[in-house]
């Protein structure tokens, strides 16, 4: 289990799945052949032939005096998923939180980067037939455009079952608060407007003693977006302003002490961006 120290913060990775290959339909440029040449993906991020390796996780952010949750993965015993392996899923995920020191009473935050399936999954948990919250002294904050955005998308039956299932009934609990994407949740962590992925999509900033970090959500999915910021992702709402956002964010922690945790790396999934040629590499 991964841990990062940012000043009083401590970071912690539970991982709910990992893949190897099998990405091309959220990144279709990254071919094995436009990937093997960016050889510092090997080996936490790529393996020898060429195929991605990706993870999905959430993060435990422990402050003083807070303890958060970023992004709540998918979920066990949901239904109704596009992707047929991530239907009805039975992961030791609430366990594992459990070994990383942390029962789920104890949360008081949740922070969705946005309300993509992936990351909203657990905000609940299925107990006799129904859905109730996983995390029932925490506040859920979702971005105020973001949750409105989707809103208005029900017609979209995947959409609608991730929010009957995931979303309604953590709103129907009173437990959700709607935040402005540069939201301050603490003294230490706050949000950042990354949009492009989502209209609302947010990134979340760590900073204590001196010492930063940013938990990426979705603006990257993969590290071989840090070499390539043109490629988007087949997901991405906005492609365009998705590459723009890309391409500023990588701009602004290059070169400097700032620890990049990406929200899909797997691997060692965190390190320093620096320059490389015309665009970057990740030192992890």
């Amino acid at each position: 289990m991964m841990r990062w120290r940012i000043g009083e913060v401590t970071v912690t990775k539970v991982i709910e799945l990992e893949v190897t290959g099998g990405s091309r339909f959220i990144l279709p440029q990254a071919t094995p052949e436009t990937v093997l040449p960016i050889g510092w993906l090997q080996p936490d991020f790529a393996d020898g032939r060429g195929r991605l390796k990706m993870s999905i996780h959430a993060l435990l952010v422990e402050t003083p005096r807070r303890r958060i949750i970023v992004d709540t993965c998918l979920g066990n015993d949901k239904e109704n998923r596009r992707i047929p392996t991530w239907n009805r899923l039975q992961t030791s995920f609430l366990a594992d939180l459990g070994t990383a020191g942390c029962q789920r009473e104890t949360i008081d935050t949740v922070v969705c980067t946005h309300l993509h399936v992936d990351h909203v999954g657990w905000n609940t948990m299925l107990v006799d037939g129904s859905w109730v919250p996983t995390f029932p002294n925490a506040r859920y904050l979702m971005g105020r455009t973001e949750f409105e955005h989707w809103g208005s998308q029900t017609d979209r039956e995947e959409i609608g079952a991730v929010l009957r299932d995931s979303v309604g009934p953590v709103v129907h609990a009173g437990l959700v608060d709607l935040v402005e994407t540069d939201h301050r949740i603490c003294e230490e962590v706050g949000l950042v407007p990354t949009p492009g992925h989502t209209p609302g999509h947010v990134s979340v900033r760590i900073a204590s003693q001196g010492e930063e970090a940013l938990i990426t959500g979705d603006f990257m999915h993969h590290p071989c977006q840090i070499a390539h910021p043109e490629w988007s992702s087949t997901a991405d709402s906005d492609p365009a302003r998705a590459q723009r956002t890309r391409e500023q964010m990588l701009t602004r922690v290059s070169d400097t002490p700032i620890l990049v945790i990406g929200t899909h790396f797997a691997g060692r999934t965190a390190g320093r961006v620096v320059p490389e040629g015309d665009a970057f590499r990740l030192v992890a």
